[in-house]
């Protein structure tokens, strides 16, 4: 497969070995871990292939507990602990060479009618077509793609671009607020299974979040002063959605302290409606 967008589905199709017990691939990369959003993505694939599928994910809470290996599968080991009659919950454990890497809760629940509704309204709405790929804004300062980041393009199964225009140098980066945002897309089609659409989603949401640490710090693309990890992610699906249309994520860190930076996300159709809620803290120490 050459596409990225497929090679994420196929990424997402993870091998059944036993009832409750799921396999998936972990490529092999040129990164020092597997990335976060493969393992929260894999792992809510396996909660919801033991759910009757009726039932949309309407959150989940995870825990990131150690590096995975890139190259050496992962095992998903799902916990059957509520079935409901609207709510149905899953819990599931990643494990690698024997050692729990993360885990993860999901919880499923069925569509119904609310008795009001209100939204946050997105802090600016523009047009992703009026902007420039990631990639693009990259060789446009750089003049070409150092290789390494321009095979990491070659692989990306999503689009990328900023609302705001990359900062560059320190004196750029000084007095910039703690916000990020950027609009985002698969590459290609993901197909027409909701839970794809959704892990899928959860996949890209760990891409870009723990920016809005960096930005008051440094400059985004560039040599790193600091060494950065994922320490937990939780998400709130409000509506359905997919993945491979353009979506909006708007991007915050209200605090960054004792080695630990928050950063909270809110996920927007073109139309301004809020899909997706998102959390994560980061783990920041200075090489």
């Amino acid at each position: 497969m050459t596409n990225p967008a497929e090679r994420l589905v196929d990424l997402l199709d993870l091998e059944q070995i036993e009832v409750n017990i799921f396999r998936g691939r972990s490529p092999q990369e040129s990164l020092q871990r597997v990335f976060g959003g493969q393992v929260a993505g894999q792992a809510l694939v396996a909660a919801g292939r033991t759910t009757e599928g009726d039932r949309p994910v309407h959150s989940l809470h995870s825990y990131f507990l150690r590096p995975g290996r890139p190259g050496v599968p992962i095992v998903y080991q799902v916990e059957r602990v509520r079935d409901g009659r609207s709510f149905t919950t899953r819990r599931v454990t990643a494990v690698q060479e024997g050692r729990t890497i993360f885990n993860l809760t999901a919880s499923f629940h069925k569509p119904e009618e609310g008795a009001f509704e209100h939204q946050l309204p997105p802090r600016h709405l523009t047009d992703p077509e009026s902007l420039p790929d990631l990639a693009d804004e990259i060789r446009e300062h750089l003049g070409a793609l150092p290789e390494a980041l321009e095979r990491m393009a070659r692989r990306q199964p999503f689009q990328i671009r900023y609302v705001d225009r990359l900062r560059w140098n320190q004196d750029e980066v000084k007095g910039a607020d703690p916000r990020s945002a950027v609009w985002m897309r698969a590459v290609g089609p993901l197909g027409d299974d909701p839970l794809i659409h959704t892990c899928a989603l959860t996949y890209a949401s760990d891409m870009t979040l723990l920016d809005a640490v960096r930005i008051p710090i440094e400059p985004l693309w560039g040599p790193r002063s600091f060494d950065m990890a994922s320490l937990d992610h939780a998400m709130w699906f409000h509506r359905p959605f997919r993945a491979d249309e353009w979506f909006l994520y708007d991007q915050e860190s209200p605090i960054a302290t004792g080695g630990r930076g928050l950063a909270r996300g809110r996920i927007y159709d073109r139309e301004g409606q809020l899909l997706v809620s998102v959390v994560q803290e980061g783990l920041f120490r200075k090489l």
